[in-house]
């Protein structure tokens, strides 16, 4: 988007004509569009207007409620921090008694809103005058949250009042996600640089960041690394700082509706042994963290595989960190094994998990040939060097 589309938006035409739209999903975009602008409306507004209905509506899933009263990028939405994560990073800065944030890649203001919401002073830099204006739009509620048009690195230093610094740095470009920290925009290290001075700092990171470009934890000076899964969905990994850190480790955060579990700990290799009754899937927080033997060593479970992410069990596992599966049947992996098993149960749907197998689920399953009306959950995985199938039911239904 440019800043005259942006512009455009801000208008009061724009902010009528969004408030009096049906909502996005009830309606046929080009033969609404065509009939605003049989009624005079302006072609350019029309199709701006339509974009943000169709945004608004994704960003419910990120935003909730908030999302009907803002306007986005198509860009900006997808790097926007969800609404339930956003409030736990503002409330890090409010209980670590911090008092006024910059945030250095404010985007459309989603963790800024958070911020200000809990009554703390923000400065939000943007470097995109389009994104910029947008921001300003979605933090007019707030009288102490201040958008800047400028490059953070090279300003925020000299912002007088700032205690505390966030940043979610672009990890896409128009060729796809940057992987490596020093690819990130600002570069990971340059954002750490500013601990100096500002001991308090926190940076949303992608959740695939390697192990080793994470910074030392020292007592001194903690870091706290968190990797963060809603509903089932791995989102981010944070790097808490200073006063910011909980604790100077590792930690698996798994919100799942309104309930929220972490666990902390230290990488340690987990210990293999003999397949059990049950499966034990291990969410993907706990993976990305390498908390996975520390949570095999609290539920009492082993490894199916040293290098494998399942766990098992000869009993059932009950635990919000993992996911847990009865073993019905064990079979050496062949796409025709596996299918002659699955046509003995009258599988005619099955969901396919892997790891540690070079399969791909979407061809497998044509290949399968199921027919039947029962359903199954089909893992594959190495077992003592063994490619293997699991036919398994979930524990609970």
């Amino acid at each position: 988007m440019d800043a005259a589309t942006a512009r455009l938006l801000l208008t009061p035409e724009a902010t009528a004509l969004l408030e009096r739209l049906p909502a996005y999903d009830t309606i046929e975009p080009l033969s609404f569009g065509s009939r605003l602008r049989r009624e005079g409306a302006d072609g350019e507004l029309v199709a701006a207007v339509l974009s943000q209905a169709e945004l608004r509506l994704a960003a419910r899933r990120k935003l909730g409620d908030f999302a009907q009263g803002m306007l986005f990028t198509r860009e900006g939405l997808e790097q926007a921090t969800r609404l339930t994560v956003a409030a736990r990073h503002a409330r890090r800065f409010r209980d670590a008694g911090t008092t006024r944030v910059a945030d250095l890649t404010a985007g459309l203001g989603a963790d800024a809103m958070a911020l200000a919401a809990l009554g703390l002073a923000v400065v939000a830099f943007e470097r995109d005058e389009a994104t910029a204006l947008l921001a300003d739009h979605n933090l007019r509620h707030w009288d102490d949250a201040l958008v800047v048009l400028a490059d953070s690195m090279e300003t925020v230093r000299g912002v007088d009042g700032v205690d505390a610094v966030f940043a979610d740095p672009a990890r896409r470009t128009g060729r796809g996600r940057r992987h490596d920290p020093r690819d990130y925009s600002p570069a990971l290290d340059d954002v750490l640089a500013l601990r100096d001075q500002f001991p308090a700092l926190g940076v949303k990171v992608g959740p695939g960041i390697p192990h080793d470009a994470l910074p030392t934890s020292t007592p001194d000076a903690p870091v706290e690394a968190q990797w963060v899964s809603v509903d089932g969905d791995v989102v981010e990994a944070g790097l808490w700082c200073g006063p910011l850190a909980a604790h100077g480790g590792r930690g698996a955060l798994v919100i799942s509706g309104d309930e929220a579990h972490e666990l902390t700990g230290e990488p340690t290799p987990g210990e293999a042994g003999t397949l059990g009754e049950f499966v034990v899937e291990p969410d993907g927080a706990v993976i990305r963290a390498g908390l996975v033997g520390p949570l095999a060593e609290s539920v009492g479970a082993h490894l199916v595989d040293p290098r494998i992410a399942y766990l098992t069990s000869a009993s059932e596992v009950h635990t919000p960190f993992a996911r847990t599966y009865r073993v019905l049947e064990s079979l050496p992996y062949s796409t025709s094994r596996l299918a002659s098993a699955l046509h003995a149960r009258g599988v005619g749907r099955v969901e396919i998990k892997k790891r540690g197998v070079d399969v791909t689920p979407e061809r497998l399953r044509p290949q399968l040939k199921l027919r039947g009306s029962a359903s199954a959950t089909v893992i594959l995985t190495r077992i003592a060097d063994r490619h293997t199938a699991l036919i398994v039911e979930p524990v609970g239904g």
